[in-house]
């Protein structure tokens, strides 16, 4: 991560004339050939670079209901499968930046709260995802989330990673990514959603298939007409839409998971980083 400070690092900051004990190695001679023949007599210019410091990162898990609703057994997307492994590429990669990871969720209604900590002090964020295997967390719990951390601030610093995994089907407001954005993190959503029946909708009509409620448990059995499957279809699909563009609008790129699959979850993060790549010209 680019640092406010100078230092050793890989972007430039500037250019100032050559001090007696700078390193030899920092001079830039192509821009030192030039003052010097403009000036008629020898010029040495350094190049200051920001330093480089190890990342921040949180990772904010959703544990509503609704994300436990679909179990592994089930031939539907399990979310809990698919954010251990979104979590397990996170760790690996703050492991290999030497960073400072933490942790955060609602599962039981109050905060768990680990602040970020060295990657060999901290504990396996799949272990605890998995341990952790309650979810009663309230409504709005990421909107909770992005507040928890804003009261935290001074333990994240500005240009900190925040992963927010989550389904997104409880929308958060502008007013609550703006708030988070104030603290000049670099949030980044991770979106899980089943492909079939949350982003679209499949033909059942005329058939009587369970719907169940997470909150409460209780099933029913519904029959929905050719007309029904299709308003469903276009408004899963126009809300998937809606969402990527108010997050893109808000210069926030959002990953899509739509598998649990360790290979296709590695895709969708590797997307996501060839995207910033190519937006900014080197990782950040």
């Amino acid at each position: 991560m680019q640092s406010a400070r100078r230092g050793t690092g890989s972007d430039v900051a500037g250019s100032r004339p050559y001090l007696p004990g700078d390193d030899v190695d920092a001079i830039d001679w192509a821009g030192s050939a030039k003052l010097s023949a403009a000036r008629g007599q020898d010029e040495f210019i350094v190049r200051e670079r920001y330093a480089d410091e190890a990342p921040y990162v949180v990772c904010v898990c959703d544990r509503r209901p609704e994300m436990a609703h679909m179990g592994a057994h089930l031939p539907w997307l399990s979310k809990p499968a698919a954010m251990r492994v979104a979590l397990g590429l996170v760790e690996s990669a703050v492991v290999n930046a030497r960073g400072f990871i933490g942790y955060l969720d609602f599962a039981s209604g109050d905060p768990y709260w680990a602040p970020p900590t060295s990657v060999r002090a901290a504990p396996a964020l799949g272990g605890v995802d998995a341990r952790r295997d309650e979810y009663r967390a309230p409504p709005r719990s990421i909107a909770r989330a992005l507040r928890h951390l804003t009261e935290h601030r001074r333990v994240l610093p500005a240009g900190s990673f925040v992963f927010l995994f989550s389904d997104f089907l409880e929308p958060l407001t502008v007013e609550d990514w703006l708030a988070a954005s104030e603290s000049r993190w670099d949030i980044v959503p991770v979106l899980i959603q089943d492909p079939v029946w949350e982003q679209s909708f499949p033909d059942v009509s005329g058939i009587a298939f369970p719907f169940a409620d997470p909150r409460t448990g209780r099933t029913t059995h519904v029959r929905l007409t050719s007309a029904e499957v299709s308003e469903r279809r276009e408004r899963n699909e126009r809300r998937l839409q809606v969402l990527l563009d108010g997050l893109r609008d808000l210069a926030i790129e959002p990953i899509l998971v739509s598998d649990d699959e360790p290979d296709r979850v590695l895709q969708a993060f590797a997307g996501w980083t060839d995207q910033r790549l190519a937006e900014t010209g080197r990782p950040r």
